[in-house]
């Protein structure tokens, strides 16, 4: 990814029968990190969440509670805002299907859809998933459910069809010139495989409820959630006016952050109904894999979601997303335990990273009167870690293009493992007696390694990186990655005095940690 292009990341927009647990804070931290990243590289960014607030789900959910579905939306959707706000989201835009902008754009694409004669009206008779909102044939049913373990129900009524079918060939050859258009590998294979089992057209409104945006020319049905939900994307950049700055700068330069269960939504339905509509089809669709409690997907129906602010107040937002982006690979499947928290909190975090802060910054607070250290002649060792945090941009920004952010993280903690080796072979506070020059020299060489680290770390944990940088006195300009190699600590810099970045966690409740 070169630093000149835009770059447009959005997380799924979220459906409002849920309140936020772990499976929506996981992929609204992975894109929170690629926008934080992007913008530290130069990259003008637009980063995108929301919520899905139309559908028959949401309509039954309010009445259950006697509320209108406009009420129960907008108590819903504001959960979500006090997620992102817990986990320091730093989204550009914030869409909920219900604004006039979302509607507008939505009935623009239906008419333009139907301009082209891909839309027809017919009769459904099938499976369709309320939780799921979504439409199965006979064959993907598993013991009578939905592939997700939803109850499904028998639906006939008159519908607007898509020809999803007409698109099978010219679906198959965007996946081919576009290899990396749907991520990881294996995912991609699932969508190509699926395509290649030949596609039915697809059932785009509703009649049998009337909470969704209504059928331009025919307003007793309304518009399928899906074709709804998706075209949030394109409507949250003006569509339908795609000659303003913000969709001609922004489209189709995307990334798509889903959770593998909608991949089919994104990677089928949405690639054809942009390109029906004549438009450019996504750059990129990652699919993100799941959490599970004791083996079991998090939902509401099994009450075992983790709401986003338990994990905050027990170990601290920065620990939180350190957590869910360093445990497992961003496309693979994994269990969630406090045990693996607390291990990787004050394993990784305090005991390496927060150490080597901490003893750093003390030892210059105490030995080099609290001011950045002069420095003389670098030997092998103090130019072997100083190359090896300089070079270590290149491999993060490798990492972060695939959305390998645990290999982004295990590059960085290799460096603040070298860094605490280095400490223990210079010793500079034996140095301190002996050679005080030569200790100026070595904590200066791990001061700049930590304002490297620090810089490197900012999309990750912002709040610790943001107090560390503090505490290195770097300038608030000179905090992107062009300072990197252009704003390096100046010796004599006074220095506030040291505190603690990552403390160790200590259970409340039984003392230990």
């Amino acid at each position: 990814m070169s630093a000149d292009r835009p770059f447009f990341v959005t997380t799924p927009i979220y459906y409002v029968n849920d309140t936020p647990h772990l499976g929506h804070a996981y992929p609204t931290v992975a894109a929170d990190v690629l926008a934080r990243f992007m913008r530290l590289d130069g990259r003008r960014v637009k980063f995108l969440t929301g919520t899905d607030e139309h559908g028959q789900k949401v309509e039954r959910s309010a009445q259950a509670l006697g509320l209108t579905p406009l009420q129960f939306a907008d108590r819903v959707s504001a959960a979500f805002r006090e997620m992102d706000r817990l986990l320091d989201i730093s989204y550009d835009d914030y869409i909920r299907t219900t604004e006039e902008r979302h509607m507008r754009g939505v009935q623009a694409l239906w008419q333009e859809l139907e301009r082209r004669g891909e839309v027809y009206l017919g009769r459904f008779a099938g499976w369709y998933c309320v939780r799921d909102e979504a439409f199965y044939d006979e064959s993907e049913l598993v013991d009578g459910k939905a592939p997700t373990g939803a109850e499904v129900e028998w639906l006939e009524e008159e519908n607007y069809f898509f020809r999803l079918s007409a698109w099978q060939d010219r679906l198959l050859a965007y996946y081919d010139a576009n290899p990396d258009a749907v991520a990881p590998r294996s995912r991609r294979n699932e969508v190509i495989s699926f395509v290649r089992a030949g596609l039915n057209d697809l059932s785009i409104s509703r009649t049998s409820f009337s909470w969704g945006i209504p059928v331009p020319g025919n307003p007793e049905h309304v518009v399928y959630v899906w074709l709804d939900a998706l075209a949030n994307y394109i409507t949250a950049l003006g569509y339908p006016d795609t000659e303003n700055a913000e969709f001609s700068n922004f489209w189709p330069n995307v990334l798509h952050v889903v959770g593998k269960d909608i991949l089919r939504f994104h990677a089928v339905y949405w690639p054809a109904f942009l390109m029906a509509a004549g438009l450019e089809p996504p750059r990129r669709i990652f699919a993100h894999g799941w959490w599970t409690i004791e083996g079991e997907k998090m939902s509401k129906s099994l009450g075992n979601g983790i709401p986003p602010e338990l994990l905050v107040e027990r170990y601290g937002v920065d620990p939180a997303r350190y957590f869910l982006l360093r445990e497992l690979p961003f496309g693979s499947d994994g269990d969630f335990s406090h045990r693996a928290v607390v291990g990787r909190l004050n394993s990784d975090l305090a005991n390496d990273f927060g150490n080597l802060a901490q003893r750093v910054l003390v030892m210059i607070n105490r030995n080099c009167g609290g001011c950045v250290p002069d420095y003389g002649q670098l030997g092998a060792g103090d130019k072997a870690l100083l190359n090896a945090a300089q070079n270590l941009l290149g491999t993060v920004r490798a990492h972060i293009a695939d959305q390998a952010f645990h290999l982004a993280l295990e590059a960085i903690w290799r460096i603040v493992g070298e860094a605490n080796r280095y400490v223990d072979e210079q010793a500079p506070w034996a140095l301190s007696r002996s050679d005080p020059a030569r200790m100026g020299t070595v904590l200066y060489t791990l001061a700049e390694t930590l304002r490297h680290l620090a810089i490197l770390v900012q999309p990750f944990v912002p709040g610790a990186a943001r107090k560390l940088l503090d505490q290195l006195a770097a300038p608030e300009a000179a905090r992107d990655f062009v300072a990197l190699a252009e704003a390096p600590l100046a010796p004599g810099t006074r220095l506030p005095k040291p505190q603690a970045i990552f403390p160790r966690f200590v259970d409340a409740d039984t003392g230990h940690s």
